[in-house]
């Protein structure tokens, strides 16, 4: 079993060391260094790192007062419903959200008539919107754990002590936050940074176009693969090396399902307790907005005339291609591990990091880069338009494995602390540890599945390179209809994408909690 997982490790590697060999050159074109002097590139950067780095502030910063609020106010109504429909909001696909962004605040949204006359949604002002919805609820739920790490003695002390409100937040609350806020702003940087889909409906042209966006639009619309090439090695330099510096502090947990808290806290005051209460059912209304939106212009249609049959291909090749790589991912993740495993059972530490990073290498390499770099380096061999939806499920797999590698690991680390010792002992066989393993694991692998399915459920970037013409996703189906101004068939495919992903996140939350929490207070 443990030669299994190495081969597959290593072909794991294999298909990024065959992108980056492709990103090297094609057909003697290499680079086009000269683009490096060229306004049109600087412009570019300029505009990916602005937004990026808005983004991130922003959603850290918006985030901060709810996640504190629900810290402080365990009792608030609704709680566990706010974080699943966060974790929605970070997982929902990209497009499903700017249809309902632009059912309300497009050129004849909804609410536009609320909005100052220079309004645009196709812009920055529209991206930064994107961002903070889909990037806010990780923040939030992020801080809210971090918050939960803060000892119950910490705030018995204070409260001896008299400290003041300022005094709390400077000597309890912020060197707890302090680690997680450069590790939270970085990965939602690289996450704005590498965004494509929003950039790509909402960019509105050539001064709002991001790294991914250039590296689509030299590629398929001006097949310059060198000029494509500057970009997508642009790209890889600064999120593949940010997020290898925050990769040692990052954390998966986020993605854990919620559990209730039995922390003690202090009670906050009455102004801000009741501020905390308004930053929550704000946040609740920005979030469910978009997707009410989507009803009531799904419902515009004519239900019995519409064209379902229009919807049919695009869902049903949707969840094809994502269960397909959702299964490999949760195989793929699973055998990962098991190197892993037993390079802590032999206490090598370092072997250790280092299979765990070369297991969810992935994560550095923008999906649009490798996809890229497969484009360039198959492109003279191998029939895209044939083999085009293999290639899909293949990367997405890859870009999934990390994500479903964090849920397995945590499980798998507590079944070897209780249990792997004896099954040593008893040397039973890899496939008699299998049986043993996998009852243990059952409810942890439905949730990797669960979550695989939702990430690769909303492709786009992969879909954008490889996909085929006739054959299309429901996510590229949206991007279509939006694109022709078709808001009603829009909001239709949203609706139905997005029941498919609020399911999916029922199965994912699908977990008895073992215990009850009663308020110590």
């Amino acid at each position: 079993m443990l030669v299994i997982a190495l081969l597959v490790l290593t072909g794991n590697i294999a298909v990024s060391v065959l992108a980056f060999q492709g990103l090297i050159g094609f057909s003697g074109q290499g680079a086009d260094l000269s683009i490096f002097s060229d306004v049109y590139f600087w412009g570019v950067l300029s505009f990916s790192v602005k937004q990026a780095v808005l983004s991130a502030v922003l959603s850290v910063l918006l985030a901060w007062p709810v996640a504190r609020g629900l810290y402080f106010l365990p009792a608030l109504r609704g709680q566990q419903s706010f974080l699943q429909l966060c974790l929605l909001a970070f997982v929902m696909p990209t497009l499903v959200l700017i249809t309902g962004l632009v059912v309300l605040f497009g050129r004849s949204g909804w609410l536009l008539p609320l909005l100052p006359d220079d309004w645009n949604l196709y812009g920055l002002h529209g991206i930064l919107l994107a961002h903070i919805y889909l990037n806010m609820p990780f923040a939030i739920r992020m801080l809210r754990q971090q918050y939960n790490n803060i000892p119950d003695p910490a705030w018995r002390l204070a409260l001896q002590l008299k400290l003041t409100d300022w005094q709390r937040f400077c000597y309890i609350e912020l060197p707890v936050l302090r680690p997680v806020l450069v590790m939270l702003l970085g990965f939602v940087f690289i996450l704005c940074f590498n965004s494509f889909a929003v950039v790509l409906a909402l960019g509105g042209g050539p001064q709002a176009t991001t790294l991914e966006v250039a590296i689509y639009q030299a590629l398929k619309y001006d097949f310059n693969i060198p000029e494509a090439l500057s970009f997508a090695w642009t790209q890889l330099v600064i999120a593949g090396g940010l997020f290898v510096v925050l990769y040692r502090k990052g954390s998966g947990g986020w993605l854990s399902v919620d559990l209730p808290e039995s922390h003690w806290r202090p009670l906050p005051g009455k102004w801000a307790g009741n501020a905390y209460r308004a930053c929550y059912g704000l946040v609740w209304v920005f979030l469910l907005l978009p997707l009410v939106s989507l009803v009531f212009q799904a419902a515009r249609n004519d239900l019995l005339s519409f064209d379902y049959l229009a919807l049919l291909q695009p869902v049903l090749l949707s969840a094809l291609l994502g269960i397909m790589a959702a299964c490999f991912a949760v195989v793929i993740g699973y055998l990962l591990l098991l190197p892993v495993r037993e390079a802590r059972y032999r206490g090598m530490t370092r072997r250790q990091w280092l299979v765990e990073w070369l297991a969810t290498h992935t994560l550095i390499a923008p999906a649009m880069v490798t996809s890229v770099g497969l484009y360039v380096l198959l492109l003279p061999q191998v029939d895209l338009d044939q083999y085009g939806l293999a290639l899909v499920v293949v990367l997405n797999t890859l870009a999934v494995v990390p994500f479903v590698v964090q849920q397995l690991r945590p499980r798998l680390l507590q079944y070897d602390a209780q249990y792997d010792q004896l099954v040593r002992n008893l040397k039973f066989s890899p496939f008699m540890r299998l049986q043993v393993e996998l009852p243990y694991l059952r409810q942890v692998l439905i949730n990797a599945f669960a979550l695989g399915l939702l990430l690769a459920i909303g492709d786009v970037s992969i879909f954008a390179i490889f996909g085929h013409q006739e054959l299309i996703t429901l996510p590229w189906l949206i991007y279509s209809y939006a694109g022709t101004y078709r808001m009603d068939e829009a909001a239709m495919a949203s609706l139905v994408l997005l029941l498919m992903c609020a399911g999916l996140m029922k199965l994912f939350v699908a977990q008895k909690l073992p215990y009850k929490v009663k308020d110590k207070r």
